[in-house]
């Protein structure tokens, strides 16, 4: 295996202490740290040494791809990287969006080849479901909860222009589709005297706690009132959220390790200075009850938790060495990155052994077969879902 060099992406919300601390780099780090990349994705591909020159890992696979990825990989994913593994660290809400399915990426692809590049909204032809683990406590808002929860609240602010997306909301699922087209296309002139309303409302609780928050980054965003539609978790670390297809959602601040299927592929609908289509966000949302948004980790075996999911994109495991469990075998098949986020751990898959310390990584090739992981610390692997 290889050292994985990431590029740190500097978006807005991002952390100026989650990144550099596992890095165990000077805190504050000069500007916002959002996001990790280690994969090889377009956009910001990770890179690889080669005679003392970082090379970028989309060129090195490129260059042999049977090697590095496995003839199965290839044979359903192409010659590319099939998942992205990121560090995601958010000091800020991030965008209420969802992503298409295949496919709907696909077909969105092609038909925006035709459009000027400003009113695209896919950039390339591929799903991203995704799924976050928390490696500190981690605040989101994730798939749709009760209509009538939702209703509740919003009623609760005593706002009577609101009143039609109350009754949409208690007339249950079904109306959930006309309160949020409601809300993302309320008219742009009363869009700041809504959201000051709610504000300016005298409620207590959860909810409004939330509305504020969101108002006070965006003051005439009907986004606000959207979030309020979805669930509000709470994770602790180790615990995860998997979003596929069409689940409105948006992450609101923490740390943590974040794969998803190697796309960039993002339909917005608010709490973003970003472009919104709102009309292409609501033909791709799933207007329905995401019943359990959390998921728990599942033990695989002595110091191994997986999360599975029903995609073949990517597998995520994570690996605790030390103490009763000094080293794993883990029988990956195709291509692996492993993320150091505690202590040392030592990477072996049968070509060398390599050291990785907190916010180190590395790569190997499918060829290589299994990982033997040992030192004391812990470690994410992911890898293919194919079996």
């Amino acid at each position: 295996m290889e050292l994985l060099y990431g590029p740190i992406r500097d978006y807005a919300w991002g952390s100026r202490s989650a990144i550099a601390t596992l890095q165990g780099r000077p805190v504050p780090s000069d500007g916002p740290e959002a996001e990790l990349w280690l994969g090889a994705h377009p956009g910001a591909p990770a890179a690889v040494e080669r005679d003392g020159t970082r090379v970028s890992l989309a060129d090195v696979l490129a260059a042999d791809p049977e090697h590095w990825l496995s003839t199965p990989v290839v044979n359903r994913f192409g010659t590319r990287l099939p998942f992205l593994l990121k560090v995601l660290a958010a000091d800020a809400a991030l965008s209420l969006q969802a992503h298409p399915d295949a496919k709907q990426a696909r077909a969105g692809h092609a038909a925006d080849l035709a459009r000027p590049e400003g009113q695209r909204n896919y950039v390339d032809p591929y799903h991203k479901p995704e799924l976050l683990v928390a490696l500190s406590p981690f605040e989101a808002l994730c798939g749709f909860r009760d209509p009538m929860e939702s209703a509740a609240a919003i009623a609760a602010f005593g706002v009577p222009a609101l009143e039609p997306v109350v009754a949409a909301l208690r007339s249950g699922v079904p109306g959930l589709r006309s309160a949020v087209r409601t809300l993302l296309t309320w008219p742009g002139d009363d869009r700041a005297g809504l959201v000051a309303a709610v504000v300016a409302a005298p409620v207590d609780g959860p909810d409004a706690a939330l509305a504020r928050a969101l108002a006070a980054d965006y003051p005439a965003d009907p986004g606000v009132l959207v979030a309020l539609l979805l669930h509000h978790v709470r994770l602790a670390p180790g615990e995860a959220i998997w979003m596929p297809a069409g689940n409105l959602h948006a992450y609101l601040r923490g740390c943590g390790v974040e794969i998803m299927a190697a796309s960039d592929n993002v339909l917005r609908g608010g709490l973003t200075p970003k472009r919104v289509d709102v009309d292409e966000l609501l033909r791709v949302l799933r207007f329905e009850v995401l019943d359990e948004p959390v998921c728990a980790a599942r033990p695989v075996g002595p110091g191994v938790d997986s999360w599975p999911v029903p995609v073949e994109d990517f597998a995520l495991y994570r690996v605790t060495v030390g103490g009763d469990v000094p080293a794993v075998d883990l029988p990956v098949t195709g291509p692996r990155v492993v993320l150091c986020v505690s202590g040392s751990v030592t990477v072996d898959d049968g070509t060398g052994a390599l050291t990785l310390g907190s916010g180190q990584a590395a790569v190997g090739g499918a060829a290589a077969g299994s990982v033997r992981i040992g030192g004391s610390g812990e470690a994410y692997v992911a890898s293919s879902g194919l079996r």
